[in-house]
């Protein structure tokens, strides 16, 4: 008996769906490596070119040392008398007339404070020799406490010892006055660098909103918001850092005055003032700090004077290091110790003296700018705390 069976209608009952599934492609493991060489060899091209790049900045910021740091020092001027010229222009004052009184009071506290300053330092100088017999007396003990050793010495290793012949040493004296001849060089370079910096800085403060704007408008219109946004934060943390380091300064320097004028040193408000604002300095200020009061206490202070300016200097150098400059400066940063190190030495050994002063607003400046910029926001972590 023959069986019926029954087919369905496709057309009467639904049926699944037919889903189209893609598949990707596999690759085997030599196009596996392939690929992986690949990306290994565009992460070094990129590394390389970050390293070559930084190399050339690098390079021109040593070459054009002279025209850099005047361009910085300058931009620190602008950024301190800003707020003054924000003041006379709301009483109506035009901006360039605001910003030239603002430059004119600058040049005459500098010139008034060095003129106090000099004649401080010669009467200082003057009354050295007052205190020369103490400080020959000082000297001679040294003196003889290091002959002293030299004899122990000497008998311990035995003093028969071949003398020496004399080589003899010929001296050329140079007659083509080189030495004349870069002196007058790096003095005229410091006399254009004092020259230019007043120009600039009025220039900057006069011109300051134009320049801002026309500075924005050289960036793509969809990046300009950020540009402005990252311009105020750098203006923001330049001021918040000269304040801070000012209060700090002045803080340090009225601590000092105090104690030098309890040991009774000569002219301590003097030694105070250069002794507090030369603890600023990054690493090296407890050690420069220390300099002027020690030579002036030479002939006058005990041995426990001397230890007293010591702890002083160390104290509040520590005191401003641990407590004040995190809280009055560390939150506009926002730098870790390793990034302002690694800055400090190598704009110490670019610009020297002028680097040490200048590298950790650079810093911020810079840390700033990687945050805002995509590409570069994993340097501004590292950088960052």
């Amino acid at each position: 008996m023959a069986t019926k069976r029954i087919i369905p209608d496709s057309s009467q009952q639904p049926g699944p769906k037919e889903v189209k599934i893609q598949a990707e492609p596999v690759l085997d493991s030599g196009q596996e490596k392939s690929a992986r060489r690949l990306g290994v060899a565009v992460q070094i091209v990129s590394a390389s070119q970050v390293i070559i790049a930084g190399a050339v900045v690098l390079a021109i910021c040593y070459v054009g040392k002279l025209v850099l740091v005047t361009l910085m020092v300058s931009v620190l001027l602008a950024f301190i008398l800003a707020p003054l010229v924000n003041g006379l222009e709301r009483i109506f004052l035009p901006r360039w007339l605001a910003a030239f009184l603002a430059i004119l009071l600058l040049l005459a506290i500098t010139y008034g404070a060095s003129y106090f300053f000099y004649n401080r330092a010669i009467q200082f100088v003057e009354e050295l020799p007052k205190y020369s017999q103490h400080i020959r007396s000082m000297f001679s003990r040294v003196v003889n406490k290091t002959n002293q050793l030299q004899q122990v010495g000497e008998k311990v290793l035995g003093s028969n010892e071949r003398e020496k012949k004399a080589v003899p040493v010929t001296i050329l004296e140079n007659k083509d006055g080189g030495m004349i001849t870069r002196n007058l060089g790096t003095f005229t370079e410091i006399a254009f660098t004092l020259g230019c910096i007043p120009f600039l800085a009025y220039f900057m403060l006069s011109w300051q909103e134009h320049a801002r704007s026309k500075t924005v408008e050289l960036f793509a219109p969809e990046s300009r918001t950020t540009v402005y946004v990252a311009l105020g934060q750098i203006s923001s943390m330049i001021r918040g850092f000269i304040a801070g380091n000012f209060t700090i300064g002045l803080f340090m320097a009225i601590c000092s005055m105090v104690v030098f004028a309890l040991l009774k040193l000569p002219y301590f408000y003097f030694l105070g003032l250069i002794s507090g604002f030369l603890s600023l300095v990054p690493y090296l200020g407890v050690m420069l700090a220390a300099i002027p009061p020690l030579a002036a206490g030479l002939g006058i202070l005990t041995p426990t004077g001397f230890v007293i300016v010591i702890i002083t200097v160390f104290a509040l150098h520590l005191l401003s290091l641990n407590v004040l400059y995190p809280k009055m400066i560390g939150k506009r940063l926002q730098l870790n110790p390793l990034v302002v190190t690694i800055g400090l030495l190598i704009w110490g050994f670019i610009w020297g003296a002028m680097g040490l002063i200048l590298a950790v607003p650079m810093l911020g400046a810079i840390k700033i700018i990687c945050d805002h910029v995509p590409n570069l926001r994993s340097i501004g972590a590292w950088m960052g705390e």
